[in-house]
């Protein structure tokens, strides 16, 4: 089954900074989509949307055409409409997978769903990462090895102010000592969330093999399935009540 994919991203920084623009040529969010569409693992159909398109270009009809909205986000979490932001949560809840990468964690869909702040301790500086699988019978673990390295990147931190998730893939420890809770899956609803922590615009994070594994993986699992029909709202009984109360 072929999934439709819609990375979403800001696009802020490659526009207003010469070093991440040199970086990402085509925006994060090319480069995100290159990954995608360059998987054999997974059978995607991938478009892009960004901040400065009308309604972010996730209008109701987008995200209705979308099986997984992966969303990398930075500096302009507090420019997105209320109106998309509360459409991507009612997706979510319908069905739609959700994979929110880096400061992603503080949009405002990934904090409603959540219904926590998401803060962290953090800290620029471009020290080692190494991110150790902690389940590796998780989906989204397949194809890695026990552990892989990101040479430079930005440091999270615990605690990390989200709720407890139903499974913890991945564990980041830093150079500077910290560890972090760096791959988090939820359920929302009908949908599957994977929050995933590598991403900062400053280092080619997106290039990375395993990096891009991991988006692959997630989109995979995250893409909805159909499960049983839910039916909401006042029901009839199935069987006969006796309404005396058996008197």
């Amino acid at each position: 089954m072929t999934i439709r994919v819609t990375v979403w991203n800001e696009n802020v920084h490659e526009r207003e900074s010469e070093s991440v623009a040199e970086r990402y040529p085509e925006g994060i969010h090319g480069a995100v989509a290159d990954g995608l569409e360059a998987d054999e693992t997974v059978d995607v159909e991938v478009r892009t949307a960004t901040l400065g398109e009308p309604e972010h270009g996730l209008t109701e009809d987008v995200l209705a055409a979308t099986d997984v909205l992966v969303w990398w986000s930075h500096c302009a979490n507090g420019e997105v409409a209320d109106e998309v932001a509360d459409r991507v949560v009612d997706r979510v809840h319908e069905g739609m997978g959700f994979v929110p990468l880096h400061s992603g964690k503080n949009s405002k869909p990934f904090k409603r769903l959540m219904g926590t702040t998401c803060n962290i301790k953090y800290r620029h500086g471009g020290e080692t990462e190494r991110i150790w699988v902690a389940d590796p019978g998780h989906p989204i673990a397949d194809g890695l090895e026990g552990s892989f390295e990101i040479p430079a990147t930005e440091m999270y931190g615990e605690p990390y102010d989200v709720p407890e998730p139903d499974r913890t893939v991945f564990i980041s420890w830093f150079e500077g000592g910290e560890v972090f809770r760096s791959g988090l899956c939820y359920r929302r609803g009908r949908g599957r969330i994977f929050a995933f922590r590598p991403g900062h615009e400053e280092y080619p994070i997106f290039y990375q093999d395993e990096v891009k594994r991991v988006i692959a993986n997630a989109v995979r699992w995250a893409a909805p399935n159909e499960g049983a029909e839910a039916v909401w709202g006042e029901s009839e009984p199935l069987e006969s009540i006796d309404a005396d109360g058996g008197e």
